[in-house]
């Protein structure tokens, strides 16, 4: 894995700029590192990269519907749902149709739960997870997500998706955002990077057949 300013470095190589200690060194620099992030962020959304999987736990209490994913954000892809207490999988409903359960079924609404539902963000931005039936006990619930990581900051930070592709990503925009260099258009440039998407996205499928779901971009 490369860091953010290997990255920031590798993209001013291409420029046949010069390389920097940090990426906010230069203001050009600093332009590079906000190309970068973008770059990442599109890298992040074209495929489920295992690298960005992880588990959240919630242990509910009885009586509460509503639980925070901490540290999820709200960018997150689903894999699935575990109730790891009872050994089910729980379902998503529909916003209209949980309402429906809690409002029309009071009765009857505390049980193990079956069914969740995204509703909102904490004051972190974390999303937050209706649970029916509301939850009638202790369980212990798996939420495996897809979770990119947050902008990039700090020189040091590792870049979970193939850095490389996040390169040649970002050098395609800082073509574009300064114009033709010498000779290498912007879109042969993004020609480049779509090929190679590609082809590491083949080389995940190969390893992680059944959870990858991609259309080129």
């Amino acid at each position: 894995m490369a860091t953010y300013l290997d990255v920031v470095n590798n993209v001013l190589r291409r420029l046949r700029e010069p390389t920097v200690v940090t990426v906010d060194d230069t203001p050009y620099s600093s332009m590079i590192g906000v190309l970068v992030n973008d770059a990442k962020r599109e890298v992040e959304d074209a495929a489920d990269w295992n690298a960005l999987s992880s588990t959240i736990t919630v242990t509910t209490v009885a009586d509460t519907f509503n639980y925070t994913l901490t540290d999820a954000g709200t960018r997150f892809r689903v894999v699935d749902v575990l109730n790891d207490t009872s050994n089910i999988v729980l379902r998503y409903a529909p916003t209209k149709w949980m309402n429906q359960q809690f409002l029309l079924n009071s009765a009857n609404v505390s049980n193990t739960p079956n069914f969740y539902n995204f509703n909102g963000v904490d004051s972190s931005d974390d999303t937050q997870v209706d649970l029916f039936p509301i939850p009638d006990g202790v369980y212990t619930l798996r939420f495996n997500l897809i979770i990119p990581q947050l902008d990039l900051s700090s020189d040091s930070t590792r870049i979970l998706v193939p850095h490389h592709l996040v390169a040649m990503l970002a050098y395609a925009k800082a073509i574009a955002e300064r114009g033709e260099d010498s000779g290498n258009l912007s879109s042969e440039a993004y020609a480049l990077y779509k090929s190679a998407l590609a082809n590491e996205v083949a080389i995940e499928r190969n390893r992680y057949e059944e959870e990858m779901n991609w259309v080129a971009p």
